[in-house]
């Protein structure tokens, strides 16, 4: 059975092809709450860094000035997530709606593709200095990030497609007029 949850999208078709293109399968998520123990400590330190790169960065303050104390704990909850989740429905619906509201706020899309740039570059480094020592752990602690960051993006970047491409219908029909039911009668007999 599917689950449609979040605006008749199936979540878990979406969760399903986003792992097939992330490659994040059991034995990542498994190596990932495996690691977790060892970086747990140091995640403030992550979301940190994160905040002060993007207060660096012109075009991003804007949409953080005032905020950052409030958007550092939900980040720090998050990357606490990425190593403690099942990467199911749950969190898939989760990022979802993140997505979502990054559309809401007008967040350029490229902000979270640039983000996630530096979340990884900040964990690699972190992985580096803690398996240093171990170079095989350490190659399997950046392919198991790699692939939760990747399925990660692909959920946000999917749900912002959609509330962009629905944003955008709204605005035409409210130009020019036209109902939601006539616009959907003209797009089924047009397929």
């Amino acid at each position: 059975m599917r689950t449609k949850t979040v605006k008749n999208i199936d979540i878990q078709a979406l969760c399903e092809y986003a792992k097939q293109f992330s490659g994040l399968d059991n034995a990542n998520i498994a190596l990932l709450h495996q690691v977790y123990p060892d970086v747990s400590a140091r995640l403030q330190e992550v979301s940190d860094i994160f905040y002060d790169r993007l207060l660096l960065i012109p075009k991003t303050r804007d949409f953080l000035e005032g905020r950052v104390e409030g958007l550092k704990r939900t980040h720090v909850a998050w990357l606490h997530e990425l190593f403690s989740s099942d990467f199911g429905v749950e969190y898939t619906q989760k990022l979802y709606k993140v997505g979502d509201v990054h559309v809401k706020v007008k967040l350029p899309v490229e902000f979270v593709a640039g983000a996630m740039t530096i979340i990884q570059s900040e964990l690699i480094r972190i992985f580096g200095e803690v398996y240093a020592d171990d170079q095989a752990m350490l190659l399997k602690a950046i392919r198991a990030l790699n692939a939760a960051t990747g399925f990660s993006l692909l959920i946000m970047q999917e749900s912002y497609q959609s509330s962009s491409l629905a944003e955008e219908l709204e605005k035409f029909l409210r130009i020019t007029g036209m109902s939601r039911k006539l616009f959907d009668n003209l797009a089924r007999a047009y397929k």
